[in-house]
């Protein structure tokens, strides 16, 4: 670094400057400041040649002199430093660009070249600094512009509404534009865009209002329901109930399902002597699956069952027959042929086995009372054997 200093000759000042200074104090006034700087590969051996220390970051101290004071900075601890950090350049497309990292030289600088290079940092910083203003200017224009916009579409749009969190506020609301989140506010925005809060407070308000009634609506419609379901199971257990099925009902202990039960077996008495589908899926797997030798030892537990329930897309003759047996001893029934699909849940490639059932419902009152018969398999269709006389 000394070498460096010894090298440098002194900053020369404006003779006006000078007689200023000579005229107040009588000694021309001069700053000691720090300069950093980086060297390159090149500019470290130069340092090395003339005795410097070589290292890529360089500090030294210099005079600046007052007509170049506005070339240095100090910080609030009073260090001075030569205003060559962060640097400013033109990049490729000719814009100013920032960088926080001192310059570099590829040779040892005297004090006039850090001067200068201060000097054209401090003249590019001024010009970064306009156009950056000038650009956050044009940007706060656009971001008006955008929320003027915006304002005006949501205002007249009536199906437009705010984001429910943060809930709207007469003085604060948030609105999703362009797939982000802007918040308005009554209070310091001005012209249309200042009237967004209310109008967003406003139809949440309406909103809320008519899930309310809702509410209210959709309630009172569930309480007649399950009126109506307490009098229906009410006048059953009275006229059809068992002593036992009375006295718990009484005491409202008797299980909605008990009385669904009975009322299927009452009005499916016609039918009391087919089987009945129980679901009994995972016994009846097994018992499948161990028909095949590479099954013949499978034990299943029941979250290996997988069951599929949909309604039949064909019908053999006799599952036909049967149906329509159905639908002749109960008219007012509606019949149709389900198919369970059962299948190992742990093996995709296991074999599935098929049931078919007959469902019977019929709506008595605000319940749906049904009952499922066995139908015949594919299989197995010489193991039923009906009359379709009749069929419905």
């Amino acid at each position: 670094m000394e070498s460096v200093m010894e090298a440098v000759t002194p900053f020369p000042q404006r003779p006006d400057a000078i007689a200023n200074c000579n005229e107040a104090t009588g000694v021309a006034k001069t700053l000691s400041a720090t300069a950093t700087y980086r060297l390159s590969e090149m500019g470290r051996k130069a340092s090395l040649l003339a005795g410097g220390n070589g290292r890529a970051l360089q500090e030294v101290t210099i005079i600046v002199p007052a007509t170049r004071i506005h070339l240095v900075s100090v910080d609030p601890d009073g260090q001075a430093r030569v205003r060559l950090q962060p640097r400013y350049f033109r990049g490729s497309d000719q814009r100013i660009v920032r960088r926080d990292d001192p310059p570099s030289f590829d040779a040892v600088p005297t004090v006039d070249e850090l001067l200068k290079e201060a000097a054209r940092n401090h003249q590019l910083e001024s010009t970064y600094k306009s156009e950056t203003a000038e650009e956050r200017r044009k940007q706060q224009d656009r971001w008006r512009e955008l929320r003027r916009r915006a304002a005006e579409e949501f205002l007249a749009d009536s199906q437009r509404r705010a984001r429910v969190h943060p809930r709207p506020t007469p003085r604060q609301c948030y609105i999703v534009v362009n797939s982000s989140v802007v918040r308005f506010d009554a209070k310091s925005d001005e012209g249309v865009v200042s009237q967004v809060p209310a109008e967003a407070y406003r139809r949440f308000r309406a909103d809320e209002r008519d899930r309310v009634q809702r509410g209210q609506e959709e309630f009172k419609k569930g309480q007649t329901v399950h009126e109506e379901k307490c009098r229906v199971i009410a006048e059953w257990v009275a006229k059809y109930g068992s002593q036992g099925q009375r006295e718990r009902h009484a005491a409202g202990l008797l299980p909605v399902s008990e009385v669904l039960e009975g009322m299927a077996d009452q009005e499916f008495a016609a039918a009391t002597t087919r089987p009945r589908y129980v679901p009994d899926g995972l016994e009846r797997l097994q018992i499948f699956l161990r028909r095949f030798p590479a099954y013949a030892t499978v034990a299943l537990s029941p979250g290996d069952l997988t069951v599929v329930t949909e309604r039949a897309d064909d019908a053999t003759d006799a599952q036909w027959s049967m149906l329509c047996e159905l639908r002749a001893m109960f008219p007012l029934a509606e019949v149709t042929l389900q198919q369970h699909s059962l299948a190992w849940s742990r093996d995709p490639r296991a074999p599935k086995l098929t049931i078919y059932g007959a469902l019977v419902r019929r709506k008595i009152g605000p319940f749906n009372v049904r009952r499922e018969f066995i139908a015949p398999s594919r299989e197995h269709d010489e193991e039923y054997s009906g009359d379709a006389h009749g069929c419905v």
